[in-house]
């Protein structure tokens, strides 16, 4: 036998195999990418507290370098005011984010003690705001539960924001009381100089800063489709290049955060 012919039936292999691989590669190639899954981190922090600012820092690595694989983090950070009679006024702080923290303690935690820098993951767990390995751990653990998709869309106006939230509950997410659909407005690129108290003499940097936090809308434990649309003011104060819209499923009992979306705030997505 030539050596031709023994080459002929070795080429027509490699040939088969070599479509098949080819067929096989391009086949992954087009495959779409799995969905993220979505775990929102609420940072209850303060100006007046001298071990926020390095919590307040993870929180923006986190946003911004999102370094958990296969998982979108949605970061809130909500300043409290118990801080505020101790030598310096957080301009950011508001009592109803000490009431939502004390609400986390009383229902979910049951420590009787609130403290700065908290950082909640889905409302489920706690962490010290500023231990980056632990919170990196608790948003893992988070992203395994399933979730619902929350679709947000914004158009944004002279001084408002109209915003549409759309919901999808899958099957394999069992709703086990009242649902709070939540709006939280925030804003990036916001810094302080501190003129007293703990942090005197520091310009604090500032991301994800929660400007309103409303409930649009709730949901009963048998739906699984609900959409609304709601006007949002924009203070004049707000850049609307840096306000975000982030929008999220509570359950009203147990607190469990079971899905979000987010948009910008800003004019670029069209206008009212």
């Amino acid at each position: 036998m030539s050596v031709a012919k023994k080459l002929v039936p070795v080429l027509s292999l490699l040939l088969v195999a070599g479509g098949t691989l080819h067929r096989d590669a391009l086949a992954a190639s087009v495959q779409p990418s799995m969905p993220k899954s979505v775990v929102v981190l609420e940072l209850f922090t303060s100006e007046g507290c001298s071990s926020c600012p390095p919590a307040d820092a993870v929180l923006t690595r986190l946003v911004m370098r999102q370094p958990v694989a296969g998982v979108e983090v949605f970061a809130l950070g909500e300043h409290v005011d118990y801080w505020d009679r101790l030598g310096w006024r957080d301009p950011f702080s508001s009592a109803a984010y000490s009431a939502r923290q004390s609400t986390y303690d009383s229902r979910v935690f049951h420590r009787n003690d609130v403290y700065t820098p908290q950082l909640v993951v889905d409302g489920q767990l706690e962490r010290v705001g500023s231990d980056v390995d632990a919170v990196q751990r608790a948003v893992k653990q988070a992203a395994q539960a399933p979730k619902a998709v929350v679709d947000v869309v914004t158009r944004a106006g002279e001084r408002a924001l109209r915003v549409n939230v759309h919901v999808t509950v899958p099957p394999s997410l069992a709703l086990r009381d009242s649902v709070d659909v939540v709006d939280a407005i925030t804003e990036d690129n916001l810094a302080t100089e501190v003129r007293s108290g703990e942090n005197r003499g520091r310009t604090l940097k500032h991301s994800a800063v929660v400007r309103s936090l409303t409930a649009i809308g709730t949901l009963s434990p048998g739906e699984r489709e609900w959409s609304n649309g709601v006007t949002v003011p924009l203070a004049t104060d707000w850049m609307a290049a840096n306000v975000r819209i982030i929008s999220f499923l509570q359950e009203r009992e147990s607190r469990h955060i079971s899905g979000a979306g987010s948009a910008s705030g800003s004019r670029e997505m069209g206008t009212l």
